[in-house]
């Protein structure tokens, strides 16, 4: 944080409540969140601080001290817009001020909110403006994103803070109230009424979740409605509609859900308003939905908006259609306003055939059926896929295709009465690995399902290509789409499945969440390692005692050991390279780092250097390891690929899940993902000596140690 005793930060030093520090270890902080996870941290009632700022410790500063917050991390300046939404002359002309500085009288929210507060600026985001305008309607989940609590008064200090659900997480977002403006006017979103600011402050919060105003150009009403819900989404293809869309409509619009739709694209870029008054490559909000009689028929009527909050459908029963002369005055009176304030009504069908798709978004999934007694289970899981170890591409990629993340699915419960009632929508949707939402690029993504029979039941851990290439699937993607979420809504009768999600090319890499919704109890885990498989013994190849064979290699040692029969790093270096794996090694033997990493795992006596017993004992893993190592290299190139490494593993007994394979990969491989032999024996003698570690100090089951047993072990293994 920056604060400072008025808006001329420049004049004053800046302070921070946290000092400069290096965040923990990827790998540590993977764990801290899933226990984060586990204890509840990133759900609603407990969200998950957006970069690491805590409102209510901030607030507290700032009233302490009596003045006003300015946010370092999204700092009122021209990196927080962003480059190409203005010319370089107005980006000069741009000026940050408060709501006090920009109105007589501000307030966070007048008079309730609606979508007509909102006008939109020099922003391209009618996406994320039409989900505002579909949030104004549920009053329940607009509370959960935006606290409406909040005011000028009282304990004002400048700050303000949003919720938004982020990929699994909700996460409170916190910002000052500076806002962008040139001649004293927002240029980005604002409301009708010069006073209200909770428009402009909300899109200001959302920008920093994407990393500038700039990285909101551009997008889908899914996306937001999705950040808004952190529910349950699905996208319908109006060229091609389910028979229940209608039904389906009507049940969203009378539960908690938001509903946006999109137009085509036209030839450019550009927003082009077509002859029927709507607007190409532009995203609307669904307000409602009626149902009337006109002309002796019954007449299905979807009323939308547009975010501009002008520009309107100008054909059947637009606002001076003719057609609502048709119907009864009590639904005319009821429906029709005639005011260019970007609201009208039009028929389902002309809905279908303007437009290209539909999303719903529903804090819950009830809405899918008409079953108001049935409550859908929810699953979810986290998955990545890695280049050479789980990025195995789409079914055309058969050699790899198995090496995708796999999840077991067993759904309980009874066969559906209806023979074609789905009762199961899966969602795939990719996580980014860039901070600002313009650099992420959307890989092509989709699923399959497969049926698992009572022959392959007794499959223990993932699934081999055999399976694949004598099985097809039950239900799948009908096209890899680069959209940030994909979804497909079965029907799967009770039994087991698998899913595989994917890239459709092989080696891309990026993080997903899995989210599986049925109607029955489930039960899904992800199926690299079977959690019912008991613990058993690892790293139990018997080794053949030949006495003989180690008293050579303890006259060996002797001859190039020191005079107290002792080896340091240096030494073992040259055994290893020039004597132990002569004519083995291809990529220029062991370091010398990784010489001290194996003397400190194998240095039972804490020396620094290896004694003759010591050594030997090395020398026979080492060997062993190299056997394996080459029985596993099918390819014949040198190296091990990851899915010959976890054939290595599974030679000594181990079945490594994927995460930690694709740890090994990471840390232990070249950038092509492969092992040489000499990182396979570092890996396997690291993995091995911090298995037993655990277990001697565990009993099995889970550790504890105090901090100078923790760094003792860490610094010395």
């Amino acid at each position: 944080m920056i604060a400072c005793q008025n808006d001329s930060a420049s004049h004053f030093p800046h302070q921070s409540l946290n000092t400069a520090a290096m965040p923990p270890p990827g790998v540590c902080l993977n764990i801290m969140e899933a226990r984060q996870r586990q204890d509840g941290y990133g759900c609603f009632a407990n969200p998950e601080r957006f970069l690491n700022q805590d409102y209510q410790q901030l607030e507290q500063y700032c009233n302490i001290r009596g003045v006003r917050y300015i946010d370092d991390i999204f700092p009122p300046d021209r990196k927080s817009i962003g480059e190409g939404i203005l010319k370089p002359s107005d980006l000069k002309r741009v000026v940050w001020l408060r709501p006090a500085k920009i109105a007589p009288y501000p307030a966070f929210v007048l008079d309730g909110v609606s979508r007509f507060d909102i006008g939109q600026g020099l922003v391209e985001n009618c996406w994320f403006l039409a989900s505002i305008g579909a949030l104004t309607f549920q009053n329940d989940i607009l509370c959960k994103v935006v606290p409406l609590e909040q005011t000028f008064n009282g304990k004002y200090c400048g700050m303000f803070h949003f919720r938004f659900w982020r990929f699994g997480r909700w996460v409170d977002v916190i910002i000052d109230d500076k806002l962008p403006t040139i001649d004293g006017r927002l240029i980005f979103v604002r409301s009708k009424d010069q006073n209200e600011f909770w428009p402009a402050l909300m899109e200001k919060a959302y920008a920093k979740v994407c990393g500038s105003y700039t990285d909101m150009n551009a997008g889908t009403p899914a996306e937001a409605m999705m950040d808004f819900t952190g529910g349950v989404h699905m996208s319908i293809a109006l060229s091609n509609p389910p028979t229940n869309l209608w039904e389906l409509i009507c049940r969203a619009s009378q539960t908690k859900s938001l509903m946006g739709c999109g137009t085509a694209q036209g030839e450019t870029s550009a927003n082009a308003v077509l002859p029927n008054g709507l607007v190409q490559g532009h995203a609307y909000t669904v307000t409602g939905v009626k149902q009337m009689m006109s002309r002796g028929k019954q007449i299905n009527l979807v009323r939308l908006w547009n975010p501009w909050g002008t520009g309107e459908w100008n054909r059947d029963w637009s606002d001076r259609s003719p057609l609502w002369q048709t119907v009864s005055s009590k639904d005319r009176e009821m429906c029709l306003s005639v005011a260019d304030d970007g609201e009208f009504w039009m028929s389902l069908e002309d809905l279908c055939e303007f437009y290209t798709d539909l999303d719903i978004c529903s804090l819950s999934p009830d809405y899918l059926d008409g079953n108001s007694s049935c409550h859908w289970k929810t699953y979810m899981n986290d998955g990545r896929w890695v280049a050479g170890t789980t990025a195995g591409g789409c079914m055309n990629n058969r050699n790899s295709y198995w090496t995708n993340p796999q999840y077991r699915v067993n759904i309980g419960g009874q066969s559906p009465e209806n023979n074609g009632e789905k009762n199961v929508l899966v969602s795939l949707m990719q996580k980014p690995d860039k901070r600002n939402r313009h650099l992420v690029q959307s890989l092509h993504i989709g699923l399959c399902v497969f049926e698992v029979k009572d022959k392959c039941k007794a499959q223990k851990g993932k699934f081999p290509a055999s399976f694949f290439s004598s099985h097809a699937p039950v239900a799948q993607s009908k096209t890899y789409i680069n959209a940030r979420e994909v979804m497909e809504f079965l029907m799967l009768r009770p039994g087991e499945y698998l899913i595989v999600p994917s890239t459709f090319n092989a080696n891309e890499k990026a993080s997903f969440i899995l989210t599986i919704m049925s109607k029955a109890e489930a039960m899904v885990y992800e199926n690299s390692g079977d959690p019912q498989d008991e613990p058993t013994e690892r790293f139990n190849i018997k080794q053949v005692k030949n006495e003989q064979d180690d008293e050579n290699k303890i006259s060996f040692f002797r001859q190039n050991s020191d005079k107290y029969e002792e080896v340091d790093a240096e030494q073992l270096q040259r055994l290893l390279n020039e004597n132990v794996l002569k004519g083995d090694l291809k990529s220029g033997g062991f370091t010398i780092d990784a010489c001290r990493s194996m003397v400190a795992l194998m240095d039972t006596s804490i020396t620094g250097k290896l004694n003759g017993e010591e050594f030997v004992r090395l020398w026979k893993k080492v060997l062993m390891y190299k056997d394996i190592f080459f029985r596993t290299d099918v390819s014949r190139t040198g190296t091990l690929s990851m899915n010959e490494l976890r054939n290595a593993f599974l030679a000594l007994g181990i079945n490594v899940k994927d995460d930690m394979l694709s740890l090994m990969a990471l840390r232990y491989g070249a950038s092509t993902g492969h092992l040489t032999l000499e990182s396979f024996i570092s890996l396997i003698l690291r993995f091995e000596c911090m298995y037993k570690i655990f277990k001697q100090l565990s009993g099995g089951q889970a550790i504890t140690l105090q901090e100078s047993e923790w760094m003792y072990i860490s610094m010395y293994t």
